[in-house]
């Protein structure tokens, strides 16, 4: 009866696993060539309101309300809001100093979080279509035509940008990057077979009238929004072309902080909407389970994996071999740590970044778990 028990832990937690980094990733691609379904793009310029939700960013709001004045598109379409959200510094008097009627600063005394502010903002909006952007991140000058001229299709409501690295060479931030690479792919294919089933938070557009407002608190606007539109029968897609700059976590600390956070809200999203886990409510639900919930499963599914190998090791020498390719690659990891040389073998790089990633999300569990509200940002 173990024995059987042990058999079936084994092959189902190994075959979930390559499925989920794997086989999900194929699938999808497969699909993406078989039915794909293109967007039909043109130069398109409706009125557009960028919505920003800060907090106690004097030092980094000026660059980033200059490089959103100065995106290649018409002026007369394009306005800022930016929520102060309960500041203690000088951010809003800041931007009272810039010189620009299109940009407006909303303050908020106590601190709301980013889902409330947005929230207030969208009611104030003059645009058909807003621009959801975080501060940190650089915009090409054309990202926001790029993204605009997607919503000349009726069927598409929502639109991606794309994130990318500067400086990604060596170390971790060349993990990052890989792993990210990895993750656009795999949106690619979902938007040009359909719709992704998330869009990058630093660049989205959505149209005004498809916006939700989210609960106070969610974490995951760039979950939650989308699968929003998608269930009102519109599609969601992922424009490569509009690009936002950003700088990768250089350490697995700095990693992992931003990380954790990321994938606790996916647990929190399926809380706060739990029809995105039900199959006949979720038009995405295959999509949604394969590329985020499983992502969340597969650190006890390792665990799992290591203890029934174990438990079959001495039974034949197929699991023997796995238990030791297990250890094996824990222990190249280890070596790794103390010979930098070592760490820059890309089957090296590649394994690291795997294992980060699942212990990121076996952490993002405990996380929730501990705070289901998590944090404000």
């Amino acid at each position: 009866m173990l024995q059987t028990s042990a058999l079936l832990t084994f092959w189902g937690s190994l075959i979930l696993i390559v499925f989920t980094y794997v086989g999900y990733p194929l699938w999808v691609l497969a699909w993406a060539r078989l039915f794909s379904s293109p967007v039909r793009k043109r130069p398109h310029f409706p009125r557009v309101t960028v919505l920003l939700s800060v907090h106690n960013a004097a030092a980094s709001v000026v660059p980033k309300i200059e490089n959103l004045l100065s995106l290649d598109y018409p002026q007369e379409n394009l306005d800022i809001l930016v929520a102060c959200d309960g500041c203690t510094d000088d951010t809003a008097e800041v931007l009272r100093r810039i010189p620009s009627r299109r940009l407006r600063a909303v303050e908020f005394p106590q601190r709301r979080g980013k889902a409330a502010c947005l929230a207030e903002l969208v009611d104030m909006a003059s645009g058909e279509i807003l621009l959801m952007v975080d501060v940190r991140q650089r915009l090409e000058q054309d990202a926001l035509a790029r993204l605009a001229a997607n919503f000349a299709d009726p069927d598409v409501g929502a639109v991606s940008g794309e994130l990318c690295f500067v400086d990604e060479v060596g170390g971790f931030a060349a993990n990052v990057g890989a792993y990210w690479r990895y993750e656009k792919m795999i949106r690619n294919a979902e938007a040009r077979s359909g719709s992704v089933v998330g869009v990058t938070g630093a660049l989205y557009a959505i149209r005004r009238d498809l916006y939700v407002p989210l609960p106070p608190g969610t974490v995951l606007d760039d979950v939650l929004t989308p699968m929003n539109v998608v269930r009102d029968g519109y599609r969601v897609v992922f424009e490569a072309g509009a690009v936002a700059w950003d700088t990768p976590s250089t350490t697995s600390k700095q990693e992992r902080v931003r990380k954790v956070r990321t994938l606790a809200g996916n647990y929190q999203a399926v809380a706060l909407a739990p029809w995105l886990a039900v199959p006949f409510q979720n038009p995405l639900w295959f999509r949604f389970v394969s590329h985020k919930l499983l992502r969340l499963m597969v650190p006890w599914l390792l665990c799992l994996l290591a203890v029934s190998s174990a438990y079959l090791a001495f039974s034949h020498p197929f699991y023997l071999a796995c238990l030791l390719a297990g250890t094996g690659g824990i222990a190249l990891l280890m070596a790794a740590t103390w010979l930098p040389a070592l760490s820059a073998w890309a089957p090296v790089r590649l394994m690291s970044t795997f294992v980060h990633m699942n212990l990121y999300a076996g952490q993002a569990l405990l996380a929730y778990v501990r705070n289901p509200r998590l944090h404000l940002w």
